[in-house]
């Protein structure tokens, strides 16, 4: 095993140390960048596969949270599906939200407002978090759905606010997995999975858990 794997246990949050030291394993590492990694970027791979929605109610709704954190007394990102929060509550289409502890800061609108209406619907989509000079960008990237096409990655669902922040290291799914889920209308979800995660350091090594995580799964 590469002589970093050691280290790298003791930074990374305690669910990621077997997956992602049998990552390091397979990869070729610096001792530098090891002895302190530091995490510019995180992206979190979910899935969200409709039952029956309800178009007439606005049935399901389901909201997806990060945060840089390992927790949500800060500054994080929450992204809603089907419903629009703020300023006020709309019905169906994508908006991505900025939060500063119970505070909004900004939110970002996806154009096409369509509402779920096909059942059985499969939905992926990114949610990326980046932080540069200064600067933490959040936003949603390769989104797929019939009801909206593809969505992510145009700038529509993209805000940033300053930060004091110098890594992502605090980041931990436990975070997304414990805020994140079905709002209303939960039987008209048969399952919401953060299905994939990737760290990826200042000098670029790719850190993977392809571990599933399930926030909501049918009974």
């Amino acid at each position: 095993m590469c002589c970093c794997a050691q280290s790298l246990r003791a930074w990374v949050p305690s669910p990621w140390c077997l997956s992602v030291v049998l990552v390091v394993a397979v990869l070729t590492c610096s001792s530098t960048v090891m002895a302190h990694p530091q995490i510019v970027l995180v992206e979190e791979d979910w899935e969200l596969v409709a039952g029956p929605p309800d178009p007439d109610t606005d049935a399901p709704q389901v909201t997806c949270v990060i945060s840089p954190t390992g927790n949500v007394d800060s500054y994080y990102a929450a992204f809603d599906l089907n419903h629009q929060s703020l300023p006020e509550f709309v019905p169906g289409g994508l908006q991505l939200q900025i939060w500063n502890d119970d505070v909004a800061e900004s939110c970002r609108q996806f154009p096409n407002g369509a509402i779920m209406a096909i059942p059985g619907e499969t939905v992926r989509w990114t949610q990326r978090m980046q932080l540069s000079e200064g600067t933490l960008a959040f936003e949603i990237v390769n989104g797929s759905s019939a009801t909206w096409n593809a969505f992510g990655g145009q700038g529509y669902l993209k805000a940033s606010v300053n930060t004091t922040l110098t890594n992502l290291n605090g980041y931990t799914p436990s975070v997304s997995v414990e805020n994140s889920g079905v709002g209303y209308a939960a039987n008209r979800v048969q399952s919401l999975v953060l299905r994939r995660i990737r760290l990826i350091t200042s000098t670029g090594e790719v850190f993977e858990d392809n571990t599933p995580r399930v926030v909501h799964q049918q009974q």
